[in-house]
């Protein structure tokens, strides 16, 4: 198959093009001029040069393409621009969905996020759960929310449109640090990082992109899936990190009764000017069990091959090999 990957410079989507590359097939990935593709090496692909906001470019490079995997997104939130969010995340959906309908293609990949999904407080949530915080304290998971909406429309047009819906995702190649930030600081911190209360799920980023192939070419049209391999408590996670990168487990809990006092000093910090790598939603979230099922996926897509001791034993590595790991 001929497939566009859009984000196909990222982390994620750098693991779609390679995985495709690899099982094949004829790999495009969407591009600007001044993009770095240091996440690309050794992946055969040819470059399509444009942006999710630019149709005519979106067009030309899905010409004759049978496959798009839309990956591209502002997924470091916390970083971004609200605004910036909204036009790359929502209009960028709906111009990728209008472009491969305008060239014929016959199947889009939509990556979502976990964070569309709502959260029940006593079990973990299934693709049925609609999204239920607030939007205003949770711009990203809207901004997937409201994309999946734009991908509903299309569905009911008669597009092939599939959504799958990742959990954290870890893995080698995550260099601008989205998620593999919580290595490098579990590193340096040891025994003084903070673990809050509360838990979160996880998955490898190359189960990710093999879900994402499965999902082309047996994923129901309409269908949303949850990728995701495991759930963990955080004093879970940052004790497996721990063991993995060599240092002691924390002894600093944050206890959920003083997550809102956290996430009030961490939002004080962001408004004067502090450089900080989360910010108080994080914080807020942090004290709540995120934990999702994956049955669907699964049944449909094949179980997980990679598990999350061995994900962070490859994520340090990689760290470590940039020198990022010290």
């Amino acid at each position: 198959m001929r497939a566009l990957v859009t984000g196909g410079t990222g982390f994620v989507g750098s693991h779609v093009a390679r995985a495709l590359a690899d099982a094949g097939h004829s790999v495009h990935v969407l591009m600007r001029k001044s993009s770095k593709t240091v996440a690309l090496a050794g992946v055969d692909y040819e470059p399509a040069y444009g942006d999710v906001v630019e149709p005519d470019a979106l067009r030309a490079a899905m010409d004759g393409c049978d496959w798009v995997f839309h990956v591209a997104a502002v997924a470091d939130y916390w970083r971004a621009d609200p605004g910036r969010m909204m036009r790359i995340n929502v209009d960028g959906t709906a111009n990728v969905l209008s472009a491969a309908r305008d060239a014929g293609v016959k199947r889009v990949v939509f990556t979502s996020s976990a964070a569309a999904v709502g959260l029940l407080d006593d079990r973990p949530s299934d693709e049925s759960v609609p999204f239920n915080l607030p939007p205003e304290q949770f711009p990203y998971g809207y901004s997937k929310v409201l994309a999946e909406r734009v991908v509903s429309e299309a569905v009911r047009a008669g597009q092939e449109v599939v959504t799958v819906n990742p959990v954290v995702v870890m893995g080698p190649g995550d260099l601008n640090q989205i998620s593999g930030s919580m290595v490098i600081e579990t590193k340096q911190r040891g025994r003084w990082m903070p673990v809050p209360s509360g838990g979160a799920s996880y998955v490898d980023v190359r189960d990710v992109a093999r879900w994402q192939i499965r999902a082309a070419e047996d994923g129901t049209p309409g269908e949303r899936y949850l990728l995701g391999t495991a759930n963990f408590t955080h004093r879970e996670w940052f004790g497996l990190i721990a063991d993995v990168v060599g240092v002691p487990r924390s002894i600093v809990p944050v206890p959920r009764l003083v997550s809102p006092l956290v996430a009030g000093a961490v939002a004080l910090g962001r408004r004067i000017g502090l450089d900080l790598p989360l910010d108080a939603n994080q914080v807020r979230l942090s004290a709540r069990g995120v934990y999702f099922r994956y049955e669907k996926a699964w049944q449909a897509f094949g179980a997980p091959q990679i598990d999350m001791r061995q994900s962070l034993i490859d994520t340090a590595a990689w760290y470590e090999a940039q020198g990022l790991l010290v």
